[in-house]
């Protein structure tokens, strides 16, 4: 993890790109719909914010694995387990995303309006968000990493691990935005935990063996 933190720190341009990507996106949505429609119905809001959230975490966390160096990759076989590279990589893609949910709503929020009413229970389903986008897309980086055309295979494989996810953040988020008693998201919000639990099980022990290929 502090191997990763000290590059970002030394190389801005990628996160700085990311902040770029959230900006631009939204603005290009402010002038899309706020200006010619006069704002944005709840439902539309809430699908724009997850796509834009969604792509934003495939770019950043493609580059996870895509960025190591074989030899570097051969260095890390031989003083650390797989299981360490594998959580250092998910904690440090989980902090990258939280930070980047967040920025991008507040920047959402004053750009194109805030509807949240429930503003407690928005925040807990980014982190839910954050930490199944960070898990799901850290393993499947790992084995598009593999492949010679990395940003297609990733693609490709994360649509049908998102999907549910997306699902279940849009429905939870939905209901933070009506103001609905916390008790009607419990549901959704132990599906999503069910989740992250169940993909970060299985890459700590799938992959070891992929690591050692």
């Amino acid at each position: 993890m502090q191997k990763d933190f000290v590059l970002e720190w030394r190389q801005k341009y990628a996160f700085n790109g990311m902040l770029l990507y959230v900006g631009s996106t939204v603005f290009i949505c402010y002038l899309s719909f706020s200006l010619r429609f006069g704002g944005l119905e709840v439902p539309v809001w809430n699908a724009l914010y997850w796509i834009i959230l969604l792509f934003t975490a495939v770019n950043a966390i493609a580059k996870g694995f895509a960025q190591e160096s074989r030899g570097r990759l051969l260095y890390y076989y031989s003083i650390v387990s797989p299981q360490g590279v594998i959580l250092a990589k998910m904690l440090y893609n989980a902090a990258l995303m939280l930070v980047l949910s967040l920025l991008c709503f507040i920047f959402y929020a004053v750009v194109i309006g805030n509807p949240v009413q429930d503003v407690g229970m928005f925040l807990l389903t980014i982190v839910l968000g954050a930490l199944g986008f960070a898990s799901s897309l850290t393993m499947i980086s790992g084995i598009a990493a593999k492949a010679a055309n990395t940003g297609t295979l990733m693609a490709v494989l994360s649509f049908p691990v998102m999907v549910p996810m997306l699902l279940m953040l849009m429905k939870m988020s939905k209901n933070a935005i009506d103001g609905l008693d916390p008790s009607v998201s419990l549901d959704e919000a132990l599906v999503l935990l069910a989740i992250n639990m169940i993909v970060i099980t299985v890459s700590y022990i799938l992959f070891p063996y992929l690591w050692r290929s």
